[in-house]
């Protein structure tokens, strides 16, 4: 095996630079990135290649969705070994390179950890099986005998996030019905009993196995998950359990799970390089939220109501403020995040009429859902603390609402009155170059893409909006580099709001030394007239200046300064 690295790029070497609280962060989802061998698959050496486009697009750190050995039966967030690269996706070698060459660029990387459950495949919950009830190593995960006169009821009125229950029955080694385990997604994916010791020290292994050979951090998976309530209590009248939502329960949010990321917070002090966890963390509010980045915990926690909301100016200034008086008394940046592998993309969330919540079935009106979403990213990126881009966003994707159901894969798809499992329509490969499929996502002409990609989509490649006026790309290329370039929009609270028409966000950032930077953001459908403020650096659309007046078109986004 190849010899762990040493981390080189600059921030290895330097003082601290709390670098991940401005960082611009881009979520890549490895098997629909770039397909180096031909397979129709994402791989690491194909996201190892498009590095350079990262760099120049200008975002800080790389974060990869699981690329670990997994049967695969929620697209790798059932780990079989947290240790291994699955084939599909290359070898361990591969992974090395890619780290490496990240940071020789100066790019950071940041690898999925999924915590709260495993795959059935793994070699634990296998022995597991094999021995029986009784066994010691049971207690790593949550078996329990069923109610009823035979056992033949589940232990509790828990609901899969998935739909179904959350709990399966196994059969004893001599074939008889036996204990039954939880899991709160599919069945092929166990969860762990974090109560068990030898849980919280395979984990703290993981970690530095991973930290050893460079990477900068985790993204981790349902953090919010790993402590259940004493004695597994029944929800009762309780609402089926949600992922994607802001329920209490008796699985979710438990306080147990601090003691965790304290711990792997001293884990993280033992690297140069300020290695960083980012909490996958569905909290009910904006406070509990916070309560994962103390100062002695994570570092980072998706700030998921953010992006649950809807295209209104009411309900934007209100949660943007909330984040960020909910993370100044814990000293954290505030997150912004618009989409992700798990919901429906901001373009077509946009396209559509609010109220539809973060998994939407329409395509919907797709020039105003592209108006807004620009409109939208302009405005997160103006925001003070840390950015987050999934891939493909800024080419101004849509979700693909049209697969036919054979190509879907989405295991919540499958099992019905669960989430609602259309998130195969946000994880089709992403368009490189030329005019008909694949675009340039394998180098195999007319090869193929393990789900297919749109007609339209030829237009929206990386090739045919590099260098276009006014395309998704080069706006976001534009906004990454005037944010790190303008020294106002550095700091993670600096944010003050101005006076402004209905409808209209209006507030300005300002350092100790420099010129003011403004933003402006009309999310009504009709144009607004404001008083100039300043010098206009870019917009997400077009807008007409004159005398001291501005018009701001319907849903548009302005950045300025005052020199």
């Amino acid at each position: 095996m190849t010899q762990p690295l040493v981390a080189t790029h600059p921030a290895h070497a330097s003082p601290a630079t709390d670098w991940w609280r401005e960082a611009v962060i881009y979520q890549v989802y490895p098997r629909s990135f770039a397909d180096a061998n031909g397979d129709g698959m994402g791989d690491l050496p194909g996201i190892t290649s498009r590095l350079p486009y990262l760099r120049d697009l200008g975002v800080d750190a790389v974060w990869l969705s699981p690329f670990y050995s997994s049967p695969q039966a929620d697209a790798g967030y059932d780990v079989a070994d947290y240790r291994v690269v699955d084939p599909m996706f290359g070898t361990l070698d591969d992974a090395v390179e890619l780290i490496g060459e990240a940071h020789r660029l100066g790019l950071r990387i940041l690898v999925d950890l999924v915590p709260n459950h495993c795959s059935d495949q793994h070699v634990w919950f296998q022995q597991a099986l094999r021995e029986g009830p009784g066994s010691r190593i049971r207690e790593r995960f949550h078996f329990r005998d069923g109610k009823g006169p035979a056992g033949e009821l589940a232990p509790n009125d828990w609901e899969s996030v998935f739909g179904g229950p959350a709990w399966t029955r196994t059969k004893n080694p001599d074939g008889t019905p036996g204990e039954w385990y939880l899991h709160l997604f599919a069945p092929q994916q166990p969860d762990f009993n974090w109560e068990h010791r030898s849980v919280r020290d395979e984990f703290g292994s993981i970690l530095r196995f991973w930290l050893d050979l460079g990477v900068d951090g985790f993204r981790i998976d349902v953090a919010h998950g790993l402590v259940k309530a004493d004695g597994l209590p029944d929800l009762g009248d309780h609402e089926r359990m949600r992922l994607l939502g802001n329920d209490a329960g008796p699985c979710f949010d438990q306080d147990g799970v601090h003691e965790i990321y304290r711990h792997w917070n001293t884990v993280f002090a033992e690297y140069a390089g300020e290695r960083i966890g980012v909490a996958e963390a569905w909290a009910p509010t904006l406070e509990r939220t916070a309560n994962y980045v103390r100062p002695d915990e994570l570092h980072q926690a998706f700030n998921f109501q953010y992006l649950a909301t809807a295209w209104q100016a009411g309900p934007l200034r209100e949660v943007i403020q909330g984040t960020l008086d909910a993370m100044r008394p814990v000293g954290a940046p505030a997150t912004w995040v618009l989409s992700n592998h798990d919901v429906t993309r901001h373009a077509t969330r946009f396209a559509n009429p609010p109220g539809l919540g973060t998994q939407i079935r329409e395509a919907g009106d797709r020039a105003l859902g592209l108006r807004r979403a620009r409109a939208a990213s302009l405005l997160m990126l103006a925001l003070p603390g840390s950015a987050y881009i999934y891939q493909g966003e800024e080419l101004g994707l849509p979700d693909v609402t049209d697969l036919p159901d054979e190509v879907r894969q989405d295991p919540a798809y499958f099992r019905g009155a669960g989430q609602d499992g259309f998130r195969d329509g946000c994880r089709v490969p992403i368009p490189w170059s030329g005019t008909s499929a694949p675009y340039g996502f394998t180098q195999v002409e007319d090869g193929p893409s393990w789900l297919p990609q749109p007609e339209a989509w030829a237009d929206l490649s990386v090739e045919a909006q590099t260098g276009r006026d006014g395309s998704t790309l080069e706006m976001y290329r534009s906004a990454l580099a005037l944010r790190r370039s303008h020294p106002s929009l550095g700091g993670t609270d600096n944010l003050r709001w101005l006076p402004s028409p209905d409808g209209v966000l209006f507030f300005e950032r300002t350092a100790e030394d420099g010129p003011t930077f403004l933003c402006t953001v009309n999310v009504t459908d009709t144009p607004v007239t404001i008083d100039t403020p300043g010098k206009a650096l870019m917009a997400s659309n077009h807008t007409t200046t004159g005398n001291a007046q501005t018009v701001l078109p319907a849903d548009t986004t302005v950045w300025w300064t005052t020199a």
